[in-house]
């Protein structure tokens, strides 16, 4: 069972069932988790920014950390997926 880097619309975790790494699904999974890392360094270096200017105020900061916040959440759904299926892309 794969974990999807997504969730249904009741907000619980979607799985994938096969054992062919090339079906579509599969494949629009890893899409979705490439996009989802290179997000992630994006906002990761948008978040460092804002930390180092000593003028950005708190909406800044806020903006940045919700975003960070939302990379986080990804960026782990992303790790605990390949770690259920042993693989370290």
């Amino acid at each position: 069972m794969r974990l999807l880097p997504w969730t249904g619309t009741d907000g619980k975790p979607c799985y994938l069932s096969t054992d062919n790494p090339d079906s579509l699904l599969s494949r629009l999974a890893d899409d979705v988790e490439a996009a989802q890392l290179a997000s992630a360094e994006q906002v990761l270096a948008g978040a460092k920014a804002v930390l180092g200017d000593d003028k950005a105020g708190e909406r800044a900061v806020r903006f940045a950390l919700v975003r960070a916040v939302e990379s986080l959440g990804d960026v782990l759904r992303v790790a605990v997926s390949r770690s259920r299926e042993g693989d370290v892309r």
